[in-house]
């Protein structure tokens, strides 16, 4: 009679563990970025920005991805020419997406 009881019980646990739903899917992270190379500084921030927000909702398409969520921005810069009376800054614009 013990062994039954437990038998059903083994069963019943099995039963449970493959009904039970699965734990919600975790959400999935990707850090995107848009390049920009222009004169001056405070341009290529703007646009590397404003670029950045495009790419994001084409990336966002491309991958059948509705629902997502932008992270902080952040812009990195470094000088690429400098002569004397100009110079030009290639800056990246990054933020992680989750969907």
């Amino acid at each position: 009679m013990l062994r039954a009881t437990c038998m059903v019980f083994v069963l019943a646990l099995f039963a449970a563990m493959i009904v039970a739903p699965a734990p919600a899917a975790a959400k999935k992270c990707e850090t995107l970025g848009f390049t920009v190379n222009d004169y001056g500084k405070k341009g290529p921030i703007r646009d590397a920005k404003a670029l950045l927000d495009k790419y994001i909702v084409d990336w966002a398409a491309e991958n059948g991805v509705k629902k997502y969520k932008v992270g902080k921005k952040s812009v990195s810069c470094y000088l690429f020419l400098d002569f004397y009376f100009f110079d030009e800054h290639t800056c990246t614009a990054e933020a992680p997406v989750c969907f």
